[in-house]
């Protein structure tokens, strides 16, 4: 079949407690961040509810959320295509999570307990360790401002900076994975400084930290991702697409 989705899902003791929308969907979000479904690729929901092993009902209802967090775009007739990436997604993306970090850190400098402290800094140290492994360094950054949205009691910053760091995830992927490479220990550098800005529970301080992990971070991907997508419009023109 035509959307990569070829066997089963793999089941897994903590997949039996949870409703198979949530399996499907994490499994085709997944599969769409990482790039095994591709952009404009169709998804049929009678063929990915056979090759997946389910009814139609938690497939159908995944693509609508995956549509609700814009990596799909529903069509007539019980389908949905992989939605395009396009350059106008990284200016987005960043001011997302720039605005969601900072709201955060803020939060959580104010209610963090020492253990919760310490927990971010294991986890920051842990980061350390995994700067040439870009997809396990991205999994842990993710889980570490995730921590911190919930040392801040912030459910619906958390909800927002997930999916705009799992679009970023999937942009890089994309195009940007030569200049990633080189900026993790950047990055990490910086999550060090704003993690003494929230223990220091000084507000500006955390601003200043945030928001110069943000533009160095814009200004290091923003020409090499306008020349990626200006090289992509070129190669789709001389195909006629």
């Amino acid at each position: 079949m035509g959307n990569g989705i070829t066997s089963k899902i793999p089941m897994s003791v903590n997949m039996l407690v949870r409703s198979k929308k949530d399996i499907v969907l994490d499994h085709l979000r997944d599969n769409i961040i990482n790039g095994i479904l591709k952009p404009g690729e169709r998804l049929i929901i009678d063929e990915l509810a056979t090759n997946l092993g389910v009814s139609q009902i938690p497939v159908r209802e995944a693509l609508q959320q995956l549509h609700a967090e814009g990596f799909v775009d529903l069509q007539m007739h019980a389908s949905a295509v992989v939605s395009d990436v396009k350059l106008s997604l990284f200016d987005e993306v960043f001011s997302l999570i720039g605005a969601t970090e900072l709201i955060s850190a803020r939060g959580a400098s104010k209610l963090c307990s020492d253990e919760q402290f310490e927990q971010i800094e294991a986890m920051i140290v842990e980061m350390d360790t995994l700067i040439h492994d870009l997809d396990g360094w991205t999994i842990a950054n993710i889980r570490m401002h995730q921590y911190i949205c919930d040392c801040a009691g912030m459910r619906l910053v958390k909800i927002t900076l997930t999916r705009a760091m799992q679009h970023w995830d999937r942009l890089r992927k994309m195009y940007a994975n030569e200049v990633f490479a080189k900026r993790v220990k950047y990055a990490q550098k910086q999550h060090w400084d704003m993690l003494k800005a929230m223990k220091a529970k000084d507000d500006a301080m955390i601003e200043r930290a945030v928001i110069e992990h943000i533009d160095t971070s814009k200004n290091a991907y923003s020409r090499y991702l306008e020349l990626a997508f200006q090289k992509k419009a070129l190669a789709e023109r001389a195909n006629g697409v």
